[in-house]
C-alpha cells in the first residue's frame, strides 16, 4: 500500500489500460496526492477515457486532475536509426493454475500460430499499427505508405492510414497547432520531401533472420546477450556493460565488419596510450587515474590542461575496457562455435549441395563439431536459398537425419517447410553468388595482429593467459561481400527506382500505395494496373525512409540497410515489431512447429 501524500503532485506514466484506468480512479477516491498529472504511453481509447471520466464524476474527485496527455511512446529507440515496439502483453490465464504457454508471446507466434483466434490476430495488428503511429507522429512528417498485398503488413498499412487521417482530420477542427501530431508538414513541406513509410512482413525474408552475421553488432546480438543497449558478458565472470549514447566506439564500429572492430581497437588503445603519456610527461603524473598526485607549483597551463584532460582520457579508457571485454568474449564464442567457417558457408549459399553442406557438418574440429542450433539455422538458410523443387524428399530426409543425431529440434525446420510449401516463398535472392572477400586461415594472424598486440597492455594483461592469441589467430579473415539483402533491396527499389533491378521494381510495382493526406477516394487503385493514378502512385523517390517489418528485426538485416544507406546518402531508419536474435527467432519457429500444421 501507498501512503498518501497530499501535499505533492502526482505524475502517471502508464499504458492505457483498464485495470490502470481503475487503478487511478481508487487513488483519485482515496485523494492520495494533491494533484494528478495523468500521462498514457499511446492514446488512450474513448471507452477508457468515459470509464476514467465516469468514476471521477461519480467519486467528485475531478478538479484533482490537472492534466490527461496522450504521449505516443509506446516504442523504443536504442540507436538514432533502429526502433522497436513495446512486447505484446501476456495472455491472460482464465484457470486457477495458468499453463506455461506454447508459444512464446511475439507478433509473428500471435499472428502466424494456427490456434490464434481471428479477435487475437485483429488485436495484435491493432497493437502493432498503434505502435508503429506512435513513432510517426514522434517523426512529426506524414508519410506515404507502401507495404506488400495479401499478409499482415497490409492489414497494418491501412490501419495505419486511417488512425493518421484521423489525426489530421482532429486537428483541423481543432484549429490548434498544441493538438497537430503532424505540425511540420503544415509550414510547406512538399511531397518531395515527406518520407517513405515501407511495412513489410516478416516471411518476405526468414534467412536473415537465422543467418550468421559478422558484423560487430550482428555477432554480439548472436553470441552474448543484448537487450536494450545491455551487453551480458557470462565469462570469466558475468559482467554487463551499456552501450548508451556516450560510447563512440560503438557508435562508430557496431556496423563494421568484427575483424575491422578489432584493428580499430588497437588503434584506439594506441591512441590513448600516446594521450596519456603527453599528459604524464607534461604534469608529472604517473598514473592518469590519479589526479591527486598533481603538483601544484607546475606550470599554470599544463594543469589546466591535465584537469580537462584527465576525465575525458578515463572515460575513453573505461569504454575501450567494455570494448576489450566484449571483443574477447566474441572471439571465444568465434572459436568455439565456428562462426567465421559458418559465415563463409552461407555467403556463398547458392554453391553449396547437399553433399558438402553435410560434409562440412560432419567434419571434425578441433574446437568440437558445430553446435546443432547452428547446424539447424545453416540448413534453414541453405533450404530457404534453394530455388522451388532443387531438393528432393531424399535431400531433406539426409539433412533432418543429420540435425537429429546432432541433438536439434527439427520442429523449425518442418515449419519453414510447411510455410514455403503453402506461400512457395522465393527467397533464393537473400543469400548472393558472390564469394567473401578475404583470405583463409593463413591470412586470420595477420588482420587480427592489431588486436593480437593489444594484449601487452597492462588493461588486458589477465586475458592472455587464456592462449586468445592462438584463438585470434585461428580466426579465418572473411569480409561480408557488397550485396543487398531483400528488405534492403525493396526499399532501394521504392527509394531510388533508377538504381534498382528489374526484379525488385516488378515486385514493389503492386504494391499498395496510401496516402493520408490524399482524399480518401484517391488512394483507391493506387497501385497495381489499371488504376488512377498509378505512374504517381508506383514510382517516386525519397530521401528519407522509414523501414517496418511486421514479425521482428534484425541486426544482420539493420546493417546491411545502414551500409546501403550511407553508399547512396539516403535517411534509413529501420524497425520492426521486436529485435530478435537468431536463436530466439528458431524458438519462436520451433514453437510454430510443434503446434501442429499450418
Amino acid at each position: 500500500m501507498r501512503p498518501p501524500l497530499p501535499d505533492v503532485p502526482a505524475v502517471y506514466f502508464v499504458s492505457p489500460t483498464l485495470a490502470n484506468v481503475r487503478r487511478i480512479a481508487e487513488d483519485l477516491e482515496k485523494s492520495l496526492y494533491e494533484s494528478f498529472h495523468l500521462n498514457f504511453v499511446e492514446p488512450l481509447p474513448r471507452s477508457l477515457l468515459e470509464e476514467l471520466a465516469a468514476s471521477v464524476a461519480r467519486d467528485g474527485s475531478g478538479e484533482l486532475v490537472e492534466q490527461v496527455m496522450d504521449q505516443y511512446l509506446s516504442f523504443i529507440a536504442p540507436s538514432p536509426s533502429l526502433f522497436s515496439l513495446l512486447p505484446p502483453p501476456p495472455i491472460a490465464s482464465t484457470s486457477a493454475n495458468p499453463p506455461t504457454p506454447t508459444i512464446p508471446q511475439s507478433t509473428y507466434a500471435i499472428l502466424n500460430s494456427p490456434s490464434s483466434t481471428e479477435q487475437q490476430i485483429e488485436a495484435e495488428i491493432e497493437r502493432v499499427a498503434s505502435g508503429l503511429f506512435s513513432a510517426i507522429a514522434t517523426l512529426g512528417h506524414v508519410p506515404f505508405i507502401r507495404s506488400p498485398r495479401g499478409n499482415a503488413a497490409e492489414m497494418v498499412a491501412k490501419k495505419l492510414e486511417g488512425k493518421i487521417r484521423d489525426a489530421i482530420i482532429t486537428a483541423s477542427r481543432s484549429h490548434g497547432s498544441s493538438t497537430n501530431l503532424f505540425a511540420q508538414d503544415t509550414t510547406g513541406l512538399s511531397n518531395l520531401q515527406r518520407p517513405l513509410l515501407l511495412i513489410l512482413d516478416r516471411n518476405v525474408d526468414m534467412v536473415s533472420m537465422v543467418s550468421h552475421g559478422w558484423t560487430y553488432q550482428a555477432l554480439v546480438s548472436d553470441c552474448l546477450e543484448i537487450k536494450l543497449n545491455r551487453v551480458v558478458v557470462e565469462q570469466p565472470q558475468k559482467r554487463s556493460y551499456d552501450l548508451d549514447a556516450k560510447d563512440f566506439f560503438w557508435a562508430r564500429n557496431a556496423a563494421n565488419p568484427f575483424p575491422q572492430v578489432a584493428d580499430e581497437i588497437d588503434q584506439e588503445l594506441h591512441r590513448y596510450k600516446q594521450d596519456a603519456a603527453e599528459i604524464t610527461r607534461s604534469t608529472g603524473v604517473s598514473d592518469v587515474n590519479d589526479i591527486t598526485q598533481l603538483d601544484l607549483s607546475t606550470n599554470a597551463a599544463h594543469l589546466k590542461t591535465a584537469i580537462t584532460q584527465l576525465p575525458e582520457l578515463t572515460a575513453r579508457k573505461a569504454t575501450l575496457d567494455t570494448h576489450m571485454n566484449i571483443a574477447t568474449a566474441l572471439l571465444e564464442e568465434i572459436k568455439k562455435r565456428g562462426m567465421d567457417e559458418l559465415f563463409s558457408t552461407e555467403e556463398a549459399i547458392n554453391k553449396q549441395t547437399v553433399a558438402s553442406l553435410l560434409e562440412m557438418m560432419r567434419a571434425p574440429r578441433a574446437d568440437g563439431h558445430f553446435t546443432a542450433l547452428d547446424k539447424l539455422r545453416l540448413v534453414i538458410v541453405f533450404y530457404l536459398s534453394s530455388p522451388d523443387n532443387a531438393l528432393s524428399k531424399d535431400d531433406i530426409s539426409e539433412l533432418e537425419k543429420e540435425l537429429k543425431s546432432a541433438g536439434a529440434d527439427v520442429s523449425a525446420f518442418d515449419y519453414v517447410r510447411r510455410t514455403r510449401e503453402i506461400s512457395r516463398m522465393t527467397l533464393s535472392a537473400s543469400m548472393g553468388s558472390s564469394t567473401p572477400t578475404g583470405g583463409g586461415a593463413g591470412q586470420g594472424g595477420q588482420l587480427f595482429g592489431g588486436f593480437t598486440s593489444v594484449f601487452g597492455n597492462r588493461l588486458t594483461d589477465r586475458l592472455q593467459a587464456g592462449g586468445l592469441e592462438n584463438l585470434i589467430s585461428g580466426v579465418k579473415n572473411f569480409l561480408p561481400s557488397n550485396k543487398l539483402l531483400p528488405v534492403t533491396r525493396l526499399t532501394e527499389a521504392l527509394m531510388d527506382s533508377s538504381a534498382a533491378s528489374n526484379q525488385s521494381l516488378q515486385e514493389t510495382d503492386d504494391y499498395i500505395f496510401l496516402d493520408p493526406r490524399a482524399p480518401k477516394h484517391a488512394n483507391a487503385g493506387m497501385a497495381g494496373a489499371g488504376g488512377s493514378g498509378v505512374t504517381r502512385g508506383k514510382r517516386m523517390a525519397f530521401a528519407e525512409s522509414i523501414v517496418f517489418v511486421v514479425g521482428g528485426a534484425g541486426y544482420v538485416e539493420y546493417g546491411n540497410l545502414e551500409e546501403w544507406a550511407a553508399k547512396t546518402g539516403k535517411r534509413v531508419s529501420y524497425g520492426g515489431t521486436e529485435i530478435l536474435d537468431p536463436g530466439g527467432f528458431v524458438d519462436i519457429l520451433q514453437e510454430l512447429g510443434k503446434s501442429g500444421s499450418i
